[in-house]
């Protein structure tokens, strides 16, 4: 299992994300560009330049024709995805943390953070409609009091945004009236990252707490519980088999704390049904900050705090694979 290393970030990774067809790769990291490469064979196809600060979040609509990326510098911007020019500029009072395209590709969430006496919002847009972004004003606003949001995906046919919140909480925000439609809180600390299944019928959490959650997304129920010894940054379900991928290690800041042995930044797997872990991958020269399963579920990507993205491609045998229960 060859890894192909990807350099083109000079600071940490913060996102990657795969294009529905899996062809192409998006990369963003705390430097101001955002990179588009084939998953293939890691041949950068471009840069999507125009930030002035570290990029948060990235996302790619359902045809591959826009990218949304949200950065520090207090902007959040739409590209053409195949000629990386900028569509449209919707700037904020504080970072832009998390982004995403709804199903249709239609309709576009960001949240911003709360910092410099701005509280979090979390904002809903209509591409359809060039007075809200020429006005950059946004259909819906909701702010978030409590806690802000540190991580956020869409819902099934864009119904609803289901956010992780600082305070371990997650909510679902309606995306047509704003209002919150249900609460849990299965975490006691900050939520790292939140992914989606390929249906869109779960969600996974990965949190500061050591562990990363299953559950179902419209119900919000608890489904699966995966622990580890260290924060975890990012976790993924594969879309062919039962299997989630979790990266982590500690905080950027607490690196040098610790003890000097390289092994502590896998990327680890589990079976999703029990729990039980099979595999790790060893790469990264540091931790791991997002990890992003291929569509075909044939490999897998992850992301690092050393700047390099690592395509994993899995070895035949990973296919045949059963846990004894």
């Amino acid at each position: 299992m060859k890894p192909i290393l990807l350099q083109g970030h000079e600071r940490a990774v913060t996102q990657i994300r795969y294009n529905r067809e899996g062809d192409l790769l998006f990369t963003v990291a705390k430097d101001p560009v955002a990179n588009v490469w084939y998953s293939v064979n890691g041949e950068r196809l471009g840069t999507y330049t125009g930030h002035t600060g570290a990029v948060w979040c990235v996302d790619c609509d359902w045809d591959t024709k826009h990218v949304l990326t949200g950065s520090a510098d207090n902007s959040c911007r739409l590209w053409d995805c195949q000629t990386g020019k900028q569509l449209a500029l919707l700037e904020t009072s504080s970072a832009v943390r998390t982004c995403g395209f709804d199903f249709s590709g239609n309709i576009i969430m960001f949240s911003t953070d709360k910092q410099m006496g701005y509280q979090c919002f979390l904002n809903f847009f209509d591409l359809r409609d060039p007075q809200q972004i020429e006005d950059n004003q946004p259909y819906s606003q909701v702010p978030c009091n409590e806690s802000k949001i540190t991580s956020a995906v869409w819902g099934p046919l864009g119904e609803y945004v289901i956010a992780g919140h600082e305070s371990g909480e997650i909510h679902q925000y309606s995306a047509k009236s704003g209002e919150i439609l249900k609460t849990v809180k299965e975490h006691s600390k900050q939520i790292n990252d939140i992914q989606s299944s390929v249906d869109l019928t779960m969600v996974i959490t990965a949190s500061k707490d050591c562990t990363a959650k299953l559950f179902d997304s419209s119900t919000l129920d608890h489904i699966k519980s995966f622990k580890t010894e260290r924060p975890v940054n990012s976790a993924a379900i594969s879309p062919i088999c039962d299997h989630v991928v979790m990266g982590g290690g500690q905080e950027a800041m607490e690196v040098t704390t610790t003890s000097t042995r390289i092994g502590k930044f896998e990327a680890r797997f589990f079976h999703a049904a029990y729990e039980e872990e099979f595999g790790r991958v060893k790469g990264h020269f540091g931790p791991i900050n997002c990890v992003a399963f291929h569509p075909d579920g044939k490999s897998y990507a992850s992301g690092g705090e050393d700047g390099y993205t690592r395509i994993h491609y899995f070895d035949p045998h990973y296919f045949d694979f059963e846990l004894e229960a």
